[in-house]
């Protein structure tokens, strides 16, 4: 009796050991290329944005025109939400984006918040990641 106790502590151990990497595995990790297209005024845009995240601190850069990088600005990632700025400038003029959302596997669905002519915009914001 005691022998087939031991034998059902050791394969619970055993088999525990085999959990816990798969959930390691499944914690969620923004680190990729993402992709998503917006439309103003009846032109489409292609935005790509770069994120990676070490440990708890995430990083990235968005591709602007030609394809200049814009490091992403107080950039966090807890509890599966994905936040960002981006500033621009163009003719003098300084534009914060704040990007907030929701990681789901491969794509992020949330909003940004731009604040132009002094008038605060809001729109959905949706991105898929990029598969090699």
């Amino acid at each position: 009796m005691k022998n087939a106790a031991l034998l059902g502590i050791a394969l619970l151990l055993s088999a525990s050991s085999f959990i816990s990497p798969a959930q390691a595995e499944d914690k969620p990790d923004p680190t990729g290329t993402w992709k998503w297209s917006t439309t103003f005024n009846d032109q489409t845009r292609e935005s790509t944005l770069k994120l990676k995240l070490e440990g708890d601190k995430l990083t990235g850069a968005m591709l602007g025109r030609n394809d200049q990088e814009i490091k992403i600005e107080e950039a966090t990632f807890k509890d599966g939400e994905v936040a960002f700025s981006i500033t621009r400038e163009r003719n003098g003029q300084k534009m914060t984006s704040k990007y907030k959302g929701k990681l789901d596997k491969d794509s992020i669905k949330g909003k940004i918040e731009t604040t132009r002519d002094g008038q605060p915009r809001s729109r959905d914001w949706e991105a898929k990641r990029e598969t090699k």
